[in-house]
This record gives structure tokens, sequence and C-alpha cells, in this order.
């Protein structure tokens, strides 16, 4: 688990994909994903939304996670962490698998 001080706790606005222009991106609401401190999370994009079981390291967090695709039972992995000067996080999400 980590520190409560860990920079990539919160919500962050997903402002941009890079298999998504921004309409879809914001199709349902606008786009996000959460980390929580006891490991859990959360995020929505276009039709896609699900629930996080985050692992955090020293400089990320890796996490699977399982949720819907319009409407249709999906799961996938991701990751994220902080650019160096802390403004923004880059995350990988893989795409869904149904």
């Amino acid at each position: 688990m980590p520190s409560r001080k860990n920079p990539l706790l919160g919500r962050w606005r997903i402002t941009e994909m890079e298999l998504w222009d921004t309409d879809f991106v914001d199709l349902l609401e606008p786009a996000y994903i959460t980390f929580e401190a006891k490991g859990g999370g959360e995020f929505v994009f276009g039709a896609v939304r699900g629930d996080l079981d985050c692992r955090y390291g020293p400089d990320g967090v890796r996490f699977t996670w399982e949720g819907s695709d319009e409407m249709d039972p999906a799961f996938g992995a991701g990751s994220a962490k902080l650019v160096p000067d802390g403004s923004r996080a880059e995350r990988d999400l893989l795409s869904p698998r149904s």
C-alpha cells in the first residue's frame, strides 16, 4: 500500500489518449482515473468503465481492471507514473478485452 502522500493518489482527469479522439474520450462524462490508498480505484473514458486493483511501487502503479465496454464485460491491465516534473501522470491502459 502506498504512503498517504503518494503523488499518484486521487482523481486524475484524462485529457488525451493515443488511440481515441477527445470527443470519444469524453463521450459519457469527462474522462478520469482514480487511484485510492487502499489499492482500489476506478476509471471512465468513452463507453468504458472499470474498477481497479492497484499495486504501487516506488515509481508508479500497475493495475488490473474489470468493468464494461459498451455494456459488454471487459477487463485489462495498465500502469501509470508521474512525469519527472510531477505535473501530470502518464498511463498505459491496455485495450479492453471481453
